[in-house]
């Protein structure tokens, strides 16, 4: 049955929030993973530190946007696979990836403060940088976090393809840019 007085998709804002912090998100594991973390703990480092932590802070302040948007617009019906425990999981993973997001945000923000990182990468102090992030224990949450990040990204996609090319129930699609009707 359909609920009629459900929209179809998404509002606008939260499809632009999904997609703009999709690309930042993937964009900072990557880069934090195959670059940032593999540079030497040399001034050189920061600039590139610079952007991961501006970055971080935007993904921070969208996520947390994009919290309140939802809570605050009509959303459509809940998605649903067929199998209610597949639709159990599809719920803990949307609320795991707001976690995740939210938790990365917080780690870097610690392993900042704990190592000083306000005041020589966005102050220029010209304090050294740690010989090693590892020292300060928010740095390893950090990393198991941008893991468990990757893994339910990996899920969250798989579970697009599963409704677009398996079920074909056009899910996608609630989280587009296509014209919205005035009900919705």
């Amino acid at each position: 049955e359909e609920d009629m007085s459900r929209p179809k998709r998404y509002h606008p804002l939260l499809v632009i929030l999904h997609w703009l912090s999709a690309l930042l998100v993937m964009f900072m594991l990557f880069s934090g993973m195959f670059s940032l973390k593999q540079m030497p703990n040399t001034p050189d480092k920061i600039p590139a530190l610079a952007l991961h932590m501006g970055l971080g802070i935007a993904i921070l302040l969208l996520t947390v946007l994009r919290i309140l948007v939802r809570l605050s617009t009509r959303l459509p019906a809940p998605a649903t696979t067929g199998y209610a425990v597949l639709d159990v999981i599809g719920r803990v993973t949307h609320i795991l990836l707001y976690v995740g997001m939210i938790g990365m945000g917080i780690s870097g923000m610690g392993v900042a403060s704990q190592a000083g990182l306000f005041e020589s990468v966005f102050e220029r102090s010209g304090a050294p940088l740690p010989e090693d992030f590892f020292v300060y224990p928010p740095r390893y949450g950090h990393g198991y976090l941008a893991l468990a990040l990757l893994a339910l990204i990996g899920l969250h996609i798989a579970a697009a393809f599963y409704h677009q090319f398996i079920r074909r129930d056009g899910l996608l699609a609630r989280m587009g840019f296509e014209r919205r009707n005035k009900r919705e």
